[in-house]
């Protein structure tokens, strides 16, 4: 039987975890937010009210304000947050001890079906869980940054989470608009983090060896493929690449050729001092030089991408935050 998550609890309320409070309320759960202080809570609200602002300056969500904010409260009290949740979404620091710390805190207080979901971006869910009395409803649910607007959640399982759990957090997640996947064997920084680390190793390394400045790789990246994959993945895209041959016809063709790049491309896996500098440096000269309407600070890059967000995600035809 499918569980029924109606009520939630998010530990934590920094970027993330503000952003999956809102994910929840908007999704018409009861929420509580638990922070450590008071003073972390108001930043919590700060951040949650930001966010809903946006939502409504771009007409992504329906309801008013004060209706979406209605469904959060707040608490410093752990206790009382496990207490009242059927999912907990714990977006603490990522440290194995301290999460496993948290799941000692989580099995006294929870209620016997509750789940907990770590945000983490890459630790191994069955490391985590290794010490719990009941692993098997442990999980990680990592979202993509900005998680109030990327669709995208990871669904990972340690070698002792239950299966049909994993399924009935998908349809939850599916049921709150976004799109997630089940990680079927445990990976270290899962799926989407493992992809995109790839792709910034080769571009910091076609810029250590100048071939190219950091400005100059992103446009290409950005007015190439990835514009392509903001519609499909890659395989997809082969696919039809391939004309009537398809994706076999493709890599039959030109396979031979793209060996020869796989051969020279980057294989490294420290990040130096030298690279590190050259690609910080790179991408700041990047952002000086683009013109302000598109954003040329932190803040009003963010502000471009987001609402850049929302404008790609509208021509997905079952786009729903």
């Amino acid at each position: 039987m499918a569980k029924n998550f109606e009520k939630a609890c998010v530990i934590g309320g920094g970027v993330i975890g503000s952003s999956f409070t809102l994910l929840f309320a908007i999704g018409k759960m009861d929420v509580i937010s638990y922070n450590r202080s008071l003073e972390s809570e108001a930043k919590t609200k700060k951040i949650i009210e930001k966010y809903v602002d946006e939502l409504i300056e771009k007409n992504v969500v329906a309801e008013d304000k004060e209706t979406i904010l209605s469904g959060i409260s707040y608490t410093t009290n752990e206790q009382e947050a496990i207490e009242f949740a059927d999912i907990v979404e714990e977006c603490i620091p990522e440290n194995y001890d301290v999460k496993k710390e948290f799941v000692k805190v989580f099995e006294k207080y929870a209620k016997p079906d509750a789940v907990l979901c770590s945000a983490t971006s890459g630790l191994l869910v069955t490391k985590i869980a290794e010490d719990a009395e009941r692993p098997e409803r442990i999980f990680g649910a990592h979202p993509y940054n900005p998680p109030h607007l990327i669709p995208l959640i990871e669904i990972s399982q340690g070698e002792k989470s239950d299966p049909e759990t994993a399924n009935d957090l998908r349809e939850l997640f599916t049921r709150l608009g976004k799109k997630p996947i089940i990680i079927r064997n445990e990976v270290p920084g899962f799926i989407a983090n493992r992809l995109q680390a790839v792709v910034l190793r080769e571009m910091m390394d076609l810029v250590d060896k100048g071939v190219v400045s950091m400005e100059d790789c992103e446009t290409a990246l950005t007015f190439g493929p990835a514009i392509r994959w903001a519609i499909m993945g890659p395989g997809q895209i082969f696919e039809l690449g391939g004309g009537e041959h398809g994706l076999q016809g493709l890599l039959d063709h030109i396979g031979p050729s793209m060996e020869t790049w796989l051969e020279d491309a980057a294989t490294w896996t420290k990040f130096t001092d030298d690279i590190k500098k050259k690609t910080v440096d790179g991408v700041h000269e990047a952002i000086k030089n683009r013109p302000a309407y598109i954003g040329n600070t932190h803040e009003s890059l963010a502000k471009y991408r987001d609402g850049m967000l929302v404008e790609i995600l509208r021509l997905h035809k079952d786009f729903k935050i």
